[in-house]
């Protein structure tokens, strides 16, 4: 059973930073490619980008104008998402999922803040 668990949300200021961590179980981590996804309020869940399983390739949303970065450490089942020049339309729910492209299956999100 794919389990996927976010942590690291909260609240920013503008132009400030913000690492998310998804730590993952059920399956082969190493194995597999990962993705972040947001839900921004009054909005479709929207993929921002992906991570092949060995961290070797990296695909992103072109709107997010290279401020966020994800990376893995596969020695410990984890994905990150690091998010910088954070924008008050940042903020939402951040999710993990299993897949390169993928938004499904993913985890419960962790809310992200942005506010002056």
């Amino acid at each position: 059973q794919v389990q996927l668990v976010e942590s690291g949300g909260g609240w920013a200021q503008p132009g400030g930073s913000l690492r998310l961590s998804c730590t993952a179980s059920g399956f082969t981590f190493n194995r597999s490619g990962m993705s972040w996804a947001r839900q921004v309020p009054g909005k479709e869940l929207e993929w921002l980008c992906g991570i092949s399983f060995g961290g070797g390739v990296t695909q992103y949303e072109p709107s997010l104008e290279g401020r966020f970065t994800i990376s893995r450490d596969n020695a410990k089942n984890t994905v990150y998402l690091q998010m910088d020049s954070l924008k008050p339309e940042d903020t939402g729910v951040y999710y993990c999922a299993k897949g390169i492209g993928a938004t499904e299956p993913r985890g419960q999100g962790t809310q992200v803040t942005v506010s002056p």
